[in-house]
């Protein structure tokens, strides 16, 4: 959904000065942060691929949880690259691939009997590829008795246009590394044994086989994936070259991604929804308990954009000419707005962040009755939907041309979200 911004009166009745800084410059500081991000992110992958190899080859609870804890350190980075949606038709286009959620899991493998089976709106719900090599998807046979990169990308995402039935990307990794997490808004996260890879009598869940064989295809098509995002942010790659092609276009994006995800997406669809519904599966990392990290990073990326700089995985720091150079020489007190509120958002999601670490995951703080919880989440959607308000400030600042953010029922139109 769209949300059309308001128009806004300039921040001074003078044309503001031109900035020293380059637009151009900016713009390369930008693509260079993605180029870093997404570069990490195929790292951080490759390792969560040995990680598979090596529970599957032996499975057991310490090659499990060394899967687990690859596949925490994988969403670091990629979540700081969210940032480059909504503005970049390139990054729109591919996103799924890789991040869509939330996913109907009993498409891939077996659930739990309270788990809704087939419906009028998705009759693959409970297909359960795992066990079952012969499906039918939409009218058609399919033969899916080799697990393949080819068949889950081709075949099982998305079967029969249902944007719900996710067989590929980080969610399906999870799912199959952690298992449902039946604990409602309760403690405890997924918890999926390390038999269910074993091989012989050993073998819980049935079919350990195939199952290894969707894990490890399903890490194979996220590598292949990455490797395809982190190639067009490179030098005379095509997400770059697209954005850098006019510097003005490209602080258009730069400001679209950074209002859309703060505004529509992360406040709204991912936080407000789900505190209005009161409903774990409504969270974003929903078996592994794991949103706390992806709402911080995700917000981490929206001030890396704007300060123009970016930590790697080995420490290292990717920075130059900046959003924030532009807006500072533009309107120092609109940069010192937009520099506070951004501390300040990452301030509360880092809250929310303490407390999941000290017990309390994200979906307990969506139990009705946990005021503390309720007060956590609003603090980080306030916090957001603060931001993107000088963020369109900054587009009138800059003098460019208004832009559509994404919006949310849950924040525009909250009485729809019942219907």
């Amino acid at each position: 959904m769209k949300r059309l911004l308001p128009s806004v009166l300039a921040l001074v009745a003078a044309t503001p000065a031109l900035a020293a800084t380059d637009r151009a410059a900016v713009i390369d500081t930008y693509a260079d942060i993605a180029q870093a991000g997404y570069e990490d992110s195929l790292i951080t992958a490759r390792a969560l691929q040995e990680a598979v190899a090596a529970l599957v080859a032996d499975p057991s609870e310490a090659t499990l949880a060394a899967a687990r804890t690859a596949w925490l350190a994988a969403r670091d980075p990629y979540q700081q690259t969210e940032v480059y949606r909504f503005g970049n038709p390139i990054v729109d286009d591919w996103e799924g691939k890789v991040n869509a959620w939330p996913l109907d899991e009993g498409l891939i493998d077996y659930v739990d009997t309270s788990y809704a089976g087939p419906t009028d709106e998705n009759e693959l719900a409970a297909a359960n590829v795992i066990a079952n090599p012969a499906l039918r998807i939409a009218g058609q046979e399919v033969d899916a008795g080799t697990i393949t990169p080819a068949l889950i990308a081709d075949t099982l995402n998305e079967a029969d246009g249902i944007e719900t039935n996710v067989a590929r990307g980080y969610h399906a990794i999870e799912f199959l590394l952690w298992g449902q997490d039946l604990n409602g808004t309760g403690p405890g996260a997924g918890d999926r044994p390390f038999t269910d890879y074993a091989q012989g009598e050993a073998c819980t869940g049935g079919n350990c086989d195939r199952r290894a064989d969707y894990l490890t295809a399903a890490t194979d098509l996220l590598i292949s994936d990455l490797e395809e995002m982190a190639a067009n942010w490179a030098e005379e790659g095509a997400a770059r070259a697209a954005i850098t092609a006019d510097p003005d276009a490209g602080l258009v994006a730069m400001l679209t991604g950074m209002g859309s995800l703060s505004y529509g997406e992360q406040a709204g669809e991912r936080m407000r929804l789900g505190l209005m519904l009161n409903d774990p599966e409504e969270e974003h990392d929903c078996f592994s308990d794991n949103t706390h990290n992806s709402h911080y990073y995700d917000g981490k990326g929206v001030q890396n954009v704007y300060l123009g700089a970016y930590t790697r995985i080995d420490g290292s720091t990717v920075s130059g000419p900046s959003l924030r150079d532009l807006v500072a020489e533009t309107a120092p007190e609109l940069d010192a707005e937009m520099t506070a509120k951004l501390e300040a958002t990452m301030q509360a999601l880092g809250a929310i962040k303490t407390a999941a670490e000290g017990g309390m995951a994200y979906d307990q703080m969506l139990d009705p009755a946990n005021a503390e919880g309720e007060a956590l989440v609003m603090a980080g959607v306030d916090g957001l939907i603060d931001q993107t308000r000088s963020i369109e400030r900054i587009v009138t600042a800059l003098s460019l041309d208004s832009i559509a953010f994404e919006g949310s029922d849950s924040l525009d139109n909250p009485g729809a979200v019942f219907q």
